[in-house]
């Protein structure tokens, strides 16, 4: 039988919100006696929508306690130019450390329209092209407060159209081994409208070239509504098993992974390329119980990411917020911080 997650998810608290801003995703290390929440935020004012994919940036947040609250500290990738792949936004944020140097991956996006102030500006064939330009990049610092320098090409671009990823390379996440090798999943589309699918590529070095290890996507579903994104990944150095925790994003009435649509489920592997999804693989609900004991369902809670103490899991963190509809927010979204409970 294949191990479960080995956690149960506790109680909730809100580690990042501002009202002048929506939030989107989160990544947390520990540097300097403090703990640094890299994120993605756009203002509020422009509204929710497509916004995230024309006016996001890649900020950095502080917290003397992993659970936060995080206070605004700087941004980290603004707007440079629209000759660049990731001129006109910035957004994913996942950091790691190695070797005393700090990785931001992310993905990025140029456009040669009019820069939306509200979401009633964003058409969906706008929307849709700008889509289809979203690249992985890499930046990188010695210092967590330092600047972090950009690659001025994706670390990972869109093969040709005989492929399942034609269209845009986005949502990374990284695993670095001890030795340095370091295995990134990625989330791609055929087209359109297409299932949403993830991919997965290795290099030497964290700031090496990658390469695809399969030409196939990680989960091949028979179902073509089961969609699957926002892969979080580790190394588990002690049972030699690569770990993954993803959203469940089924379209048009399908089951799912779990049966819940937006929830996250959880995969390992030997190898990165074959995953198995258990019996029981949800890690998380929409529905969270708060600190204070209030129960509320999220519109969204996604873009997982956990943070490791002692090489264990310690704390999750999800984009979060309260709404009838998925994507449908009026207040603000936020990061939310939920206790690990080992079960096993």
């Amino acid at each position: 039988m294949e191990k479960g997650f080995g956690y149960r998810v506790g109680r909730a608290t809100v580690a990042l919100r501002d009202d002048g801003y929506y939030f989107w995703d989160s990544s947390v290390v520990r540097a300097k006696g403090k703990y640094h929440l890299f994120c993605s935020r756009w203002k509020k004012e422009y509204g929710f929508g497509w916004n995230w994919l024309f006016n996001s940036e890649i900020v950095r947040c502080v917290s003397d306690k992993p659970e936060g609250p995080y206070a605004f500290a700087n941004v980290v990738l603004p707007r440079r130019g629209r000759e660049y792949f990731d001129g006109m936004n910035t957004h994913n944020a996942c950091i790691r450390e190695y070797g005393g140097r700090f990785y931001l991956y992310y993905m990025g996006t140029t456009y040669g329209g009019a820069v939306p102030t509200s979401a009633s500006d964003i058409s969906l064939a706008y929307a849709e092209e700008t889509w289809n330009r979203k690249r992985i990049g890499l930046a990188v610092a010695d210092d967590i407060e330092g600047e972090f320098v950009r690659r001025d090409l994706p670390l990972l671009e869109p093969r040709d159209c005989r492929f399942w990823d034609c269209t845009a390379t986005t949502n990374p996440s990284v695993a670095i081994l001890p030795d340095g090798k370091t295995y990134m999943i990625y989330k791609s589309r055929r087209a359109a409208g297409e299932t949403l699918r993830l991919g997965v590529a290795v290099a030497d070095k964290p700031d090496g070239e990658f390469r695809r290890l399969t030409d196939d996507p990680l989960f091949d579903f028979a179902d073509g509504n089961m969609h699957v994104e926002d892969p979080f990944l580790w190394y588990d150095e002690e049972r030699k098993k690569f770990c993954l925790i993803a959203k469940d994003d089924p379209k048009n009435g399908s089951h799912g992974v779990t049966g819940e649509w937006g929830s996250g489920f959880y995969a390992e592997s030997d190898d990165c390329i074959r995953f198995r999804i258990g019996k029981n693989p949800k890690v998380y609900s929409r529905t969270l119980q708060w600190a204070d004991g209030r129960m509320t369902t999220q519109g969204n809670l996604e873009r997982p990411s956990l943070l490791f103490e002692g090489g264990r899991p310690s704390l999750l963190f999800c984009a979060g917020g309260v709404s009838e509809r998925p994507y449908d927010f009026t207040e603000n979204t936020f990061v939310v911080c939920m206790d690990l409970e080992k079960t096993d």
